[in-house]
């Protein structure tokens, strides 16, 4: 007998690679309307800190990019009014944070990806989008905690 599970997982990460294409197409479909003030890069900063408040080298980290990178980042974002820094207690360490502005940002973009994926998902046949719901949950409970090194995907935790 042929073991063919490796050969199964290529085929199935092929798979789903081509449907994460579509999955990525639909969702920056609504962070690329005309009404978006900030570049992805800018949004994905955005995400990181919707969790909370972090410092810049935690923020950098989040991006995997320099500190420098991220704190002209953060100049450009306080510049459109979507965060504030907050000094720290010594001073040397500063804090970012959304402001309401950068969280309503944040909240219409959910609310239109959310609504662009539902005219997807409305017109799958129930059983296929049940299937698909279930599996990427399966998806995401293999994914957290580990990247392709066997560390932690900064996103996920």
């Amino acid at each position: 007998m042929v073991d063919t599970s490796g050969e199964d997982a290529a085929r199935s990460a092929a798979a789903l690679d081509n449907a994460a294409f579509t999955l990525m197409s639909v969702w920056s479909h609504a962070h690329n309307a005309p009404d978006v003030p900030v570049p992805s890069t800018q949004l994905r900063a955005l995400f990181i800190l919707e969790r909370g408040p972090v410092n810049i080298s935690r923020l950098a980290a989040g991006l995997d990019a320099l500190v420098s990178s991220a704190s002209r980042l953060c100049d450009r974002l306080e510049g459109a009014g979507l965060l504030i820094r907050d000094p720290g207690r010594d001073r040397r360490e500063v804090t970012v944070r959304l402001t309401p502005d950068g969280q309503a940002l944040l909240d219409r973009l959910r609310l239109r990806r959310r609504a662009e994926l539902a005219g997807v998902l409305d017109a799958m046949p129930a059983p296929a989008r049940a299937a698909l719901l279930w599996g990427l949950a399966e998806f995401r409970e293999a994914a957290s905690g580990r990247d392709a090194d066997g560390g932690s995907f900064p996103m996920l935790a």
